[in-house]
Order: structure tokens, then sequence, then C-alpha cells
């Protein structure tokens, strides 16, 4: 009988940090950052259909207030999180991905190419890490660090798109 290969684990929380503790459950995205291989990809991915579901119900102005919104959320969650845990950016807490992704999402149309471009922009910026997303990455210490470097990622990824929609016809 041929047997299916297995994926590895995802990232474990610390011994002490419960899964039913509602920071633990924001911050994790209610486990999408338990996710094996790359759970903050995962974590953007389903950024995707909340923007357009927003996108569609209340325009950019409500993608951009979720944005700002989901911000202030993670940055109480992390922050407990942080406490709890120790490490000072755990990849399981996949929440600044999720704000991170509607920041980018919050100046374009809902459309797939849009959205690809979007999704695309932000993983390299979140990977790269340009100036300043490292410097928030490195300096800023806790909840506001974790969240900061993923908003500064999708505000590099909205200024492009939104240059290149108004600049280039896209």
């Amino acid at each position: 009988m041929a047997r299916f290969p297995t994926l590895p684990p995802g990232p474990a929380l610390p011994p002490g940090l419960a899964f039913r503790r509602p920071a633990t459950l924001l911050a994790t995205c209610f486990g999408i950052g338990l996710l094996p291989l790359a759970p903050g990809t995962w974590a953007s991915l389903a950024a995707l259909p909340l923007g357009w579901l927003l996108h569609v119900a209340f325009g950019p102005p409500g993608v951009a207030a979720a944005a700002a919104a989901l911000f202030a959320v993670g940055w109480w969650t992390a922050s407990k999180v942080i406490a709890s845990g120790g490490d000072h950016d755990p990849s399981y807490i996949v929440i600044d991905e999720v704000a991170g992704q509607l920041v980018a999402l919050s100046v374009v149309p809902a459309e797939p190419l849009y959205y690809a471009a979007a999704f695309l922009g932000f993983r390299i910026f979140d990977i790269v890490k340009p100036w300043p997303v490292c410097w928030a990455d490195r300096s800023i210490e806790g909840g506001l660090g974790v969240m900061l470097d993923d908003a500064f990622a999708g505000l590099y990824v909205a200024a492009i798109l939104f240059a290149a929609s108004r600049y280039l016809a896209l």
C-alpha cells in the first residue's frame, strides 16, 4: 500500500500558551498561524477573500478601516502572546500578515490581477524587508513591532499599486 507524504507540523505554541485564549485565537487568526509551511503566506492568502468581501460591501475605505482595526487588535493580541511565549515575533502570530495584506488591498479594485499583484508584492516586501520594514522588525519591541513591519510592507505595495493603477493604466 502506498503511503502519502506527510507535511511537517506547523509552528507549535509554547507551553503555557493556550489556544483557547482570545488573544491566541486572534493572533493566530483562528489557527491559520499553526499551519505548516509558511503560515504567513497562508494568512496573506486568507486575507484576499476577506479584502474582496470588505471591498464589495464597503469599498476601499472599508478595507482600509478593517486594516486599521486589525492593526489595533493585532498590537494587543501580539503583545499578550509575546508576553506569554517569549519569542519577539513568533511565526504563529499571523494577524500582522492579514492586516498588512489588507493595507496593500485598500487602494486597488477588487479584480484578480490587482489582488494577485497585491499578494505577491506584499509577500516579497514582507520577506525582503526593505527600510523601514527592516527597521520596524529589528528596532520596535513587542506587539507594535510585530504589526508595524507588515503595515510598512503593505504601505509599500499600496503605494506601488496605486501609482501603477493611476499612471500605467493597469
